[in-house]
C-alpha cells in the first residue's frame, strides 16, 4: 500500500470548518474519492487553531498514486480562498495499516 500525505497550514478556522465540511459531504455522497483519484481511502486530520491540515490518500499499487497525485495537484486551493498554503507532499510507502 502506498500513500500521498499532503499538509496545509495558514488556513481561516471559519473557512477550514466549511471546506472540512464540503469535503465530508463530498465523499460521504459520492461514496469515496473524486474521479481521477483511485485512492483505497481518504483520512483528513485538521487542528483548527493552527490552521493546519493534513490529508493522507491511501492506494494499493504506485500507479494509482500516481494518477491520484496529477489528479489532486490539479484540485490544489488557490492562497486567496483561506485554505492556507500547501506546504508539502510526500510520497510513502505504508508499512502498517489498520482501521476499522
Amino acid at each position: 500500500m502506498f500513500a500521498r500525505v499532503v499538509t496545509w497550514e495558514g488556513a481561516d478556522p471559519a473557512v477550514l470548518d466549511a471546506t472540512t465540511a464540503a469535503i465530508r459531504e463530498r465523499l460521504e455522497s459520492e461514496g469515496g474519492p473524486p474521479e481521477g483519484v483511485p485512492a483505497t481511502g481518504m483520512i483528513m486530520l485538521t487542528d483548527r487553531e493552527r490552521g493546519k491540515t493534513v490529508m493522507i490518500a491511501l492506494f494499493a499499487n504506485e500507479a494509482d498514486r500516481r494518477e491520484g497525485d496529477a489528479t489532486l495537484n490539479s484540485m490544489s486551493p488557490p492562497i486567496e480562498d483561506g485554505m492556507g498554503r500547501r506546504v508539502s507532499v510526500e510520497m510513502l510507502d505504508v508499512a502498517a495499516h489498520m482501521l476499522p
